[in-house]
């Protein structure tokens, strides 16, 4: 024999009835059954509504009840011929009649009794298993009903009744042994005590209905049928890559359970577990799936954790006080005062010193607790032995179970690692000397991402999911984007590295997608995306609280660069090409290096100088090893580069400064480039890099550029002024070929004082031969004295700017 019970979310209507009714007809063939079936979807958190407003004189109870009439006799009426519907309209009618009834005594008395309660609550399953009973005997003519409050005898503690196994498993096989029906059809939730008052089990009280039967009768398997696949490894509405359990044990699933896995009802097992009956987790909606068997065997080289769970809506008190050291029976009087008041400790936790005491309770019980635990130490407090309890609410416990952990070390301290990389705060642990479970309390709002990091850490190969937020997508922008959609199958699987777009944005337009955007279509999105806003920008990527998020900056813009403090303050990785923010003011420079450090938030930026010539992250290696830079040569612009190489007679000075642009060899406004500003841009960031403290004011800068040019507000003066200059920029290059020299732009440090400007270079020096768009940089340092240490490569271009920033994300995945 085998007992089935089937959710609410299984009989939520009269298509889903039907699935079940065809699972069942088809075990049914096999052996007998015992079906369990709970209220239809809602039903339960209606009838509470009504029974609230009833009591508190509110007429709007009445439309409640027909509500619920509606969805009953609507389902009836589409499951059962109409030639046969007249007498079981007639007997749903008489059920809400009751209903109406019981109600309407709660609007006359202004009250309602937990005894009440119960039985107003009772009409959910009475109706559906009605409803489910007559329906299945359309398909199984040997289909009885029995209503549960028959069989399972409780005490009158109404609301939660505590079952008299003894009676009831007498009762239960009794009926069983003189009962031929293929199917036995029960109502799940409601019992009965021995006088025949209505109880209730609990909510989710159903499973644990069919889990009594399933004991008493000693069956060989109990299948609980819902709307998911089997127990998961994580919460799958917030951890999408969340996988179903094959296989776990009694004591797994119970932790999970208790830690809020809705698919099971914690006491469930209890009934089973001593009989070592299997409990299989089916999904109504795809019945061939695998599902989840729950029994006593557990493979021993199983993987060491089966799941992540947790429980929102926490509230963590704290009591502590030197009057608390020593004294023997501190913890019992908390623990009394706390059951008097018949609130559930969750979590609890206590230092050696016994200096403090810590639980985690329902948010819902706090202010209760808080009272009673005051009142209770009211003498110590006034003597200041102890402090008055500390409350802090809207926390959320995250526990890892699995029966395995026992056997493997260090499982603690990779949670931990893995929640503090994430910047998500333990706020209390909790692990028992069994090791099944290692709990933590941390905030609510931390929990989705705390969920997805722990998920991706133990579940998904070592897989690390990077979340950016793209704010700058014109040429390069355009390219890193490319880049990613190019690459990103290749990173996944040979760097386990899973890279999600979930915004972009420009000047105009931003878009969002929290589960990361299609990257062949951002184009369209980002057009029919909301209007652009910096604030808005910063406030979502906090609102989400995303693991691993890395905000990239692909702009020019000085206001973008000042959001990188906010971003760095919420664990948030900042990617950059922006040279302003490490060029401000060096305390701004070095506040930003000390928020990357104490978030623990990666702040790379080494596309500020050669575009993706690995200059940065080479000064960084060579500090790091004890090495001391003294000087520092560079042609450090490729768009000037790029210009003087290709300027001569036949090419004018300003055609050749629009051909550099046109190929993106320039920032939006080419004076940045030509003026000087962004070679000593990057030079200062080097010197500070190198560790030397200066500040832009500090760099001389020789200018080529007349004053007019230099003068210009817009780019359309800017390259008429140029033209005006022609002669100018001529003799330039006259005076160079005089000299058998070229011009290249040159930033140079020594001694403490830094300058960048226009020099005429020799045959015999390395920048001479120094073409196209190249960059060059000579570092003379300590161990690199008489021949200085060269890189070279080029230094501007959309594809090769954007593949630095892709490098510095691959870089952080890599951590």
């Amino acid at each position: 024999m085998r007992v089935l019970k089937f959710g609410g979310t299984s009989v939520a209507n009269a298509d889903n009835i039907k699935l079940v009714l065809a699972i069942i007809a088809q075990k049914a063939e096999k052996e007998p059954l015992a079906v369990v079936v709970s209220a239809l979807s809602k039903v339960t958190d209606l009838l509470q509504l009504a029974a609230s407003k009833a009591a508190q004189n509110d007429e709007s109870f009445r439309d409640i009840v027909l509500e619920i009439e509606k969805k009953h006799l609507d389902t009836l009426k589409q499951l059962i011929p109409v030639s046969e519907q007249s007498a079981l309209l007639s007997h749903i009618k008489r059920i809400i009649n009751h209903l109406e009834t019981l109600l309407d005594g709660c609007f006359l008395l202004g009250e309602l009794s937990p005894r009440t309660s119960d039985t107003i609550l009772s009409f959910g399953e009475l109706l559906s298993s009605f409803i489910i009973a007559e329906a299945l005997k359309q398909k199984l003519k040997n289909t009885n009903y029995k209503d549960s409050r028959e069989l399972i005898k409780t005490n009158a503690v109404f609301g939660k009744a505590t079952v008299n196994f003894e009676l009831s498993n007498a009762l239960i096989q009794n009926y069983f042994e003189n009962n031929d029906a293929q199917v036995v059809l029960l109502p799940g939730f409601i019992a009965a005590t021995e006088d025949g008052i209505t109880t209730t089990l609990g909510r989710g009280g159903s499973d644990y209905t069919a889990a009594i039967f399933a004991g008493a009768l000693s069956v060989d398997e109990l299948e609980i049928w819902t709307d998911v696949n089997g127990m998961y490894t994580a919460n799958p509405k917030l951890v999408k890559q969340a996988q179903p359990i094959a296989t776990i044990s009694y004591q797994e699933a119970m932790e999970l359970s208790h830690f809020g896995a809705k698919v099971l009802y914690p006491p469930t097992i209890q009934p089973v577990l001593q009989k070592n009956i299997p409990i299989w987790i089916k999904n109504t909606f795809e019945p061939q799936a695998e599902g989840t068997l729950i029994s006593n065997s557990v493979a021993a080289n199983g993987t060491p954790v089966k799941g992540i769970s947790h429980i929102d809506n926490i509230t963590l008190i704290t009591l502590e006080g030197s009057g608390m050291i020593g004294v023997a029976g501190s913890s019992k009087r908390l623990f009394e005062v706390l059951s008097n008041e018949k609130i559930n400790v969750i979590f609890i936790t206590q230092a050696s010193s016994e200096h403090s005491i810590c639980i985690g309770i329902q948010n819902s019980d706090a202010e209760t607790a808080e009272i009673a635990i005051n009142k209770a130490f009211e003498i110590e407090i006034a003597q200041n032995k102890v402090e008055p309890c500390i409350v802090e609410k809207n926390l959320c416990i995250i526990a890892l179970v699995g029966e395995n952990m026992k056997n493997h070390q260090g499982l603690s301290g990779r949670m931990f690692s893995t929640l503090g990389k994430n910047n998500v705060n333990i706020r209390a642990i909790a692990q028992g000397a069994s090791e099944r479970n290692i709990s933590v309390v941390i905030n609510e709002r931390d929990v989705k991402k705390a969920l997805n990091t722990l998920h991706e850490n133990f579940f998904e190969e070592n897989t690390k999911q990077l979340n950016l937020f793209v704010m700058g997508v014109g040429n390069v922008g355009e390219k890193f984007m490319e880049q990613i959609h190019q690459q990103k199958k290749f990173l996944k699987e040979n760097l386990k590295i899973n890279l999600r777009v979930v915004a972009v944005s420009n000047s105009k337009k931003m878009y969002f997608d929290e589960e990361g955007m299609s990257l062949k279509d951002w184009p369209s999105l980002l057009v029919n995306g909301e209007v652009s806003n910096a604030e808005a920008f910063v406030s979502r990527v906090k609102e989400l609280n995303l693991r691993n998020s890395i905000f990239v900056d692909i702009t020019a813009n000085e206001k973008v660069a000042q959001l990188y403090e906010h971003f760095l303050k919420q664990n948030v990785a900042v990617v950059t090409c922006n040279k302003i923010a490490c060029s401000s003011a060096y305390a701004n420079y070095q506040n930003l290096k000390n928020l990357s450090r104490k978030y623990n938030a990666p702040f790379l930026f080494e596309t500020n100088v050669g575009a993706g010539l690995p200059i940065i992250d080479t000064v960084k290696n060579l500090i790091a090893s004890g090495d001391k830079v003294h000087k520092i040569q560079a042609v450090l612009s490729g768009s000037l580069n790029f210009i003087f190489n290709n300027f001569n007679e036949n090419n004018p000075f300003d055609e050749v400064v629009k051909e550099a642009g046109i190929q993106g060899f320039t920032e939006p406004d080419p004076k940045i480039d030509l003026s000087g500003v962004d070679v000593a841009r990057k030079i200062l960031i080097l010197i500070r890099e190198s560790g030397y403290q200066m500040e832009i004011e500090d760099i001389e800068n020789l200018s080529f550029l007349p004053e007019e040019c230099m003068n210009t507000t817009n780019n359309d003066d800017f390259f008429k002024s140029l033209v005006t200059h022609a002669s100018h920029f001529q003799q330039l290059l006259k005076e160079a070929n005089e000299k058998e020299a070229r011009l290249k732009f040159v930033a140079q440090f020594e001694n403490g004082k830094a300058n960048v400007g226009l020099q005429c270079i020799a045959k015999d020096h390395p920048f001479y031969n120094l073409e196209g768009k190249d960059n060059i940089v000579l570092f003379y340092t300590d161990r690199y004295v008489d021949q200085p240490l060269l890189i070279k490569g080029a230094g501007a271009g959309a594809a090769v700017t954007a593949s630095g920033i892709f490098a510095d994300v691959i870089r952080i995945g890599n951590v």
